[in-house]
C-alpha cells in the first residue's frame, strides 16, 4: 500500500469532491481517482459512495478512515524520530526507562550526573512493554535503559545471555502496601479464617513488576484468597488507587516512602516483600564517547553509594 493513497482518501474525505480533492493534492483528477480506485482494490472493498453529493463514505470507508490515520500519525511519527536518532549528536544519550524510575532514579540521579558532565540525554519512552526495553537496547533503539532488576524479571535473560553490560545504582524493596486507616495501622490487612477475599492492585501482563508479584504470591502463604480489582502498567498509576482506598498492592520502596513517613500508607506484611535491584544496560560495543563518560560516572555514583551503605546488623 502506497502511503501517498492515504493522503489522497484523506483529502478526499476532507474535500468530499475528486476534482477538489486532486487539485488539493496537485494531480489531476483522472490520476487522483486511479489511485483511489487503486486503494479500493488494495483493500479489496469499496470506500467511498460515489453515488451521493456530496461523495460519502461507506461503512467499510467510515472504519478504514479512522485506521488510516492512524496509520499516517505512526508513518509521520516514526520518520520524525528516525530524523532525530540520525541527527543526535554524539553528546546526545538516549535512554528508556519506566515512569516511576523516571520519578525517583533518573530524574534525581542520572540526570544531574549528565548535566554535571555537560552530557545530553533523551528519554525515549515511559511507557512501553517490559520486553520492549530489552528490544530497543538490542536494536540500537537507545542506549541505556534504567529498569528494576529481581531473578523472576526474565525478560532481561537476552541481555545477560548476550552478555550486556549493567550496574546496580542502588537496592531497593518490593513492598505490601494498604492506605492507613483512622487510628493506625493498614486498612487492609491478611485476617486468617476470613470468607472476605482482599482486594489487590496488582500490574498489569506487560508491567515489569507483575512478575516480582506473581513470584512473591507464589512463595507466600496468605491467609486469605486475593480479588484482583484493577490491573494497570504504571506503579505511580496503582499506588494512586491503593491512596483511594480501592485495596492493598506491592509498590517499590522508593515510590512510597513519603508516604509512609507521613503515614498516608502503611505496610501490610513485611513478610510479604522482596529485594529489588536498580540497573542500568548497555551494548559494550557502543562507541559513543560521552555514553562511557556518563557510564564511569555511574561507577563512580555506584561506589559511593556502596560504602555509605550500612553493614549488616550495624546500627542505623
Amino acid at each position: 500500500m502506497d502511503i501517498i493513497w492515504l493522503r489522497d482518501f484523506e483529502a478526499l474525505v476532507a474535500c468530499k469532491n475528486f476534482s477538489r480533492a486532486a487539485e488539493e493534492r496537485n494531480v489531476s483528477q483522472p490520476a487522483f481517482s486511479r489511485r483511489i480506485r487503486a486503494l479500493e482494490n488494495e483493500i479489496g472493498v469499496r470506500l467511498i459512495n460515489r453515488e451521493t453529493l456530496p461523495l460519502a463514505l461507506t461503512p467499510a470507508g467510515e472504519v478504514f478512515l479512522s485506521q488510516a490515520r492512524i496509520m499516517l500519525r505512526t508513518y509521520e511519527e516514526t520518520i520524525e524520530r528516525c530524523q532525530t536518532i540520525d541527527s543526535a549528536s554524539e553528546n546526545v544519550i538516549r535512554f528508556a526507562t519506566s515512569q516511576s524510575l523516571y520519578m525517583t532514579h533518573y530524574k534525581n540521579l542520572i540526570a544531574p550526573l549528565a548535566s554535571k558532565g555537560g552530557v545530553e540525554t533523551d528519554l525515549n519512552s515511559t511507557s512501553w512493554a517490559a520486553d520492549q526495553f530489552v528490544s530497543a537496547l538490542q536494536q540500537s533503539y537507545c542506549d541505556v535503559i534504567l529498569t528494576y532488576w529481581h531473578p523472576s524479571m526474565q525478560f532481561l535473560g537476552p541481555l545477560e545471555v548476550a552478555n550486556f553490560e549493567y550496574l546496580t545504582l542502588s537496592a531497593d524493596r518490593f513492598v505490601p502496601v494498604s492506605r492507613t486507616k483512622p487510628g493506625g495501622g493498614p486498612e487492609f490487612q491478611f485476617k486468617t479464617g476470613s470468607k472476605d477475599a482482599m482486594p489487590l492492585l496488582s500490574y498489569g501482563a506487560v508491567s515489569a513488576l507483575r512478575a516480582v508479584q506473581d513470584f512473591v504470591l507464589e512463595q507466600a502463604i496468605t491467609p486469605q484468597k486475593m480479588l484482583i480489582v484493577n490491573q494497570n502498567a504504571l506503579a505511580n498509576s496503582v499506588k494512586a488507587m491503593i491512596l483511594e482506598g480501592f485495596g492493598m498492592g506491592w509498590l517499590p520502596l522508593s515510590l512510597c516512602k513519603a508516604e509512609l513517613a507521613e503515614g498516608r500508607l502503611a505496610i501490610v506484611e513485611e513478610r510479604l516483600a522482596t529485594d529489588l535491584e536498580v540497573r542500568v544496560y548497555r551494548d559494550p560495543k557502543n562507541k559513543k564517547g560521552t555514553l562511557h563518560e556518563l557510564w564511569a560516572q555511574l561507577q563512580l555514583e555506584q561506589q559511593v553509594r556502596m560504602h555509605r551503605r550500612p553493614k549488616r546488623g550495624a546500627a542505623l
